[in-house]
């Protein structure tokens, strides 16, 4: 393994992520530093990233810094070998921007460049916000979801078919074997 220089903040975070193996994401499920504080980062719920509340506009940084993503039951966090970093996520922590349908299976690309299979390991789920509007979501890797956009979300239910359920027909979509509802086929 690598040496990993021990540089605090931003700086710390964006060079451990740069000595990841290969194109694959760290091993950030691996890592527990036993350094732990916060830093002044806020991922909007529209996707911006905000550092001390100006926007991070260097894409290749924010899709850095979102493999250093980790999602542990008291927060969010940017995680390296040697410091583990709170921020600040609003919704979620990234946007499903794409949906293609290849044969049985719906591929999602984030706003981050992640792609993601829905199936049963990736799952998609819609939550009613208070306003009545659906959130949808889908499961990106380790706890970390993407909200759906609203475009995307709309092709999704030109593909849904319905269902027969315990609570009445539902539209849903399948994909890698497994079926996620969507909501009543008419809105309330």
């Amino acid at each position: 393994m690598a040496h990993t220089p021990q540089t605090p903040g931003l700086d710390g975070i964006a060079a451990a992520a740069k000595q990841a193996p290969g194109r694959g994401l760290p091993p950030v499920h691996l890592w527990n530093p036993a350094h732990c504080g916060e830093i002044d980062i806020v991922i909007k719920r529209d996707g911006r990233w905000l550092h001390e509340g100006a926007q991070i506009n260097r894409e290749a940084l924010v899709r850095l810094f979102s493999t250093v993503l980790r999602k542990d039951p008291d927060g969010y966090h940017l995680v390296t070998p040697v410091e583990k970093m709170r921020i600040t996520v609003e919704d979620a922590p990234f946007i499903a921007v794409r949906v293609d349908r290849e044969g049985d299976t719906l591929r999602f690309q984030t706003n981050v460049g992640d792609e993601v299979v829905a199936g049963p390991d990736n799952s998609i789920r819609v939550d009613i916000a208070a306003d009545g509007e659906p959130r949808p979501y889908v499961h990106v890797r380790r706890g970390l979801e993407a909200l759906i956009s609203r475009p995307v979300f709309y092709e999704l239910v030109e593909m849904a078919e319905p269902r027969a359920t315990p609570e009445g027909e539902v539209l849903g979509v399948g994909s890698n074997g497994a079926w996620f509802p969507l909501g009543p086929p008419e809105a309330p």
